[in-house]
């Protein structure tokens, strides 16, 4: 049986990119004079990018680290196949226009496979065990759907049932840390509620990070150029970097919203509080990866299988198996406990993946590891976390901080309303936060025609 919604599949929808550059990338110097300034190249800067390209308006995007993608990261050197240490899915096929841009860029997406596993200590669960966990899934699910209905907001926590017996705490893991990084004591109500069902998950063989990268070429895109301030009024905004200043009429702004909260983008005047409070109210979770490189067919799994376990503890994590076919794997930690193992460093992490597997599948697996390496999104400057999840109370704070002020525009997933923690949302808060701009701005102006010159007199020879 596979989960909807919040359940195995969408535990992995983190937000990543990768380290491949545009070919359209500037080097130097920066131009002084644009149209609009997009500042952050992940998914939400691109595509905001791409829309003010195609309406013939100068643009450039700013990225303070070196390469495309935000929080898409695809690593394809370190294992036998791809290594999305973000974002790892897409979703919404029939809707969502990365798809469509992937295929016709002649990029590989396909379905996962839907295979789900749940391990109790070293064997799998029995039919009427996986049932009787479904069931108890259903009921959370339930529990916090009836809640929204009610209208008034609250921690998802606080609304399961108390008697979800020897499931209780997969079942939390599987709807909050899995799902959105954070624990459901932390989870708004209403914004599990309104976000979109998720339709199957679809994979990017080459990489999230590699797809992102790929539909940037041609953009004017200036990497390692941080922000050092973005000056704004109703009438226009200058973007200063310590590569020089760039006047422009618009701003579109796509960093996290722990980005905007750290103060790490100063703004003159200073962003205002109802952006600020909003944000704050949408922080990230923590959602890191450890990749552990096995030997073919290790752990007796199937292509692109991910396994659980019913666990009595925060203490626990996602693995997903043998991943595009390869004998890649990956151990997924969130929540708090996933964020103070991160904070541990990466050799805490590695030695709790080892751990975790041999709990599942005995030792003589932990010895056939060949390499492992961890993500630390929380320690990623310009990141901090992973995705956003709002805070009980906190749900209309995603709509709130879609709101322009003067003319500066903030795109990324945590101003999506339906499809938050997502890169189809991030996408598609890039290209409306494109399209405000543009309308705001009108048609471009038609370049002035060339004034005839004299024709020149033939000299007679």
């Amino acid at each position: 049986m596979t989960i909807t919604r919040r359940g195995f599949l969408s535990a992995a929808a983190a937000f990543g990119a990768g380290p491949l550059l545009s070919r359209g990338a500037y080097a130097a110097p920066l131009p002084r004079d644009v149209d609009i300034v997009v500042i952050g190249a992940g998914a939400a800067g691109i595509a905001a990018a791409r829309r003010i390209m195609a309406a013939n308006r100068k643009v450039v995007v700013v990225e303070a680290t070196d390469r495309i993608g935000g929080r898409c990261l695809t690593d394809a050197a370190a294992f036998d196949a791809p290594f999305d240490c973000g974002a790892r899915w897409l979703y919404n096929s029939d809707a969502n226009p990365i798809i469509k841009l992937a295929r016709a860029a002649g990029v590989e997406v396909t379905p996962a496979p839907p295979g789900q596993k749940i391990r109790i200590g070293r064997r799998n669960a029995r039919a009427g065990e996986t049932e009787d966990f479904l069931a108890t899934l259903v009921r959370a699910n339930r529990a916090i759907d009836d809640a929204a209905r009610g209208k008034a907001d609250a921690s998802c926590a606080d609304v399961l049932p108390k008697d979800l017996g020897e499931w209780a705490a997969t079942v939390e893991f599987v709807l909050g840390p899995s799902a959105t990084g954070k624990d459901l004591r932390d989870l708004s109500v209403l914004d599990q509620f309104y976000a979109q069902e998720h339709t199957a998950a679809i994979a990017c063989r080459q990489g999230l990070g590699a797809l992102v990268a790929q539909l940037a070429e041609g953009i004017p895109v200036a990497l390692s150029t941080p922000v050092t301030r973005v000056v704004w009024s109703n009438r226009d905004v200058a973007v200063e970097t310590a590569s020089g200043r760039i006047a422009a009429r618009a701003a579109i702004v796509t960093v996290s919203s722990n980005v905007l909260t750290s103060g790490r983008l100063p703004f003159a005047p200073e962003l205002p509080k109802r952006q600020l409070d909003a944000a704050s109210k949408l922080s990230l979770g923590s959602y890191d990866r450890i990749a552990l490189q096995l030997p073919p067919n290790a752990l007796g799994l199937g292509r692109d299988e991910v396994v659980i376990e019913q666990s009595t503890t925060t203490r626990t994590a996602l693995l997903y198996a043998n991943i595009g076919g390869s004998s890649l794997c990956t151990v997924d930690v969130a929540g708090s406990f996933g964020r103070d193992l991160a904070a541990q460093g990466e050799a805490a992490m590695i030695a709790f993946a080892h751990e975790w597997l041999g709990s599942l599948y005995g030792s003589e697996a932990v010895a056939k590891v060949q390499r492992s390496v961890a993500t630390r999104w929380n320690a990623a400057p310009f990141a901090l976390g992973a995705m956003s999840a709002a805070a009980p109370g906190g749900q209309p704070s995603r709509k709130i901080l879609a709101e322009p002020f003067g003319n500066v525009y903030l795109a990324g997933e945590a101003t999506h309303e339906t499809w938050p923690g997502t890169v189809d949302g991030a996408w598609e808060s890039g290209e409306r936060a494109a399209d405000a701009v543009l309308k705001k701005l009108g048609p471009a102006k038609p370049e002035p025609a060339a004034k005839p010159g004299k024709k020149k007199r033939s000299k007679k020879s």
